[in-house]
């Protein structure tokens, strides 16, 4: 799993075209602040560790989320990351997975729609923990 993670002040999305099949219809747009934006690319090899991947994630996740002071996450499928790509049905489980453990944790999370390319826009400020890179 590839991570890139911003600490944003605002965050705006708009679906404008559905890019796969694989995923529902639902796009709706969406706005969050003073929030961890996690770009999320699901590689083939976390077909094989779906647990630890997802725990992983939700490590980094949170981690920032705690250094930047906030309880809202966006998670944001990305699969420009890595050549190797998880099938729809590893990142549907994923975000499904991470949503569930961070919502039970008392954190407010939020998800782009899946399989849509979306027109954003987003505010991030110049500190060293508003953008982070991960890979697992």
């Amino acid at each position: 799993m590839k991570l890139l993670m911003f600490y944003v002040q605002s965050f705006h999305y708009n679906p404008v075209l559905k890019a796969s099949d694989e995923f529902d219809d639902e796009a709706i747009e969406g706005v969050a602040e003073n929030a961890v934006l996690g770009f999320i690319h699901v590689e083939a090899e976390d077909e094989e560790k779906i647990s630890h991947s997802v725990t992983r994630l939700i490590k980094n996740l949170k981690w920032l989320a705690g250094k930047n002071g906030t309880k809202k996450i966006v998670l944001h499928s990305f699969s420009h990351l890595s050549d190797s790509k998880g099938s729809a049905a590893t990142v549907k489980d994923i975000f499904a997975q991470a949503t569930q453990r961070l919502t039970s944790s008392g954190y407010d999370v939020s998800q782009t729609p899946l399989g849509y390319m979306c027109d954003i826009s987003l505010s991030a400020p110049g500190t060293p923990l508003a953008r982070v890179f991960k890979s697992f």
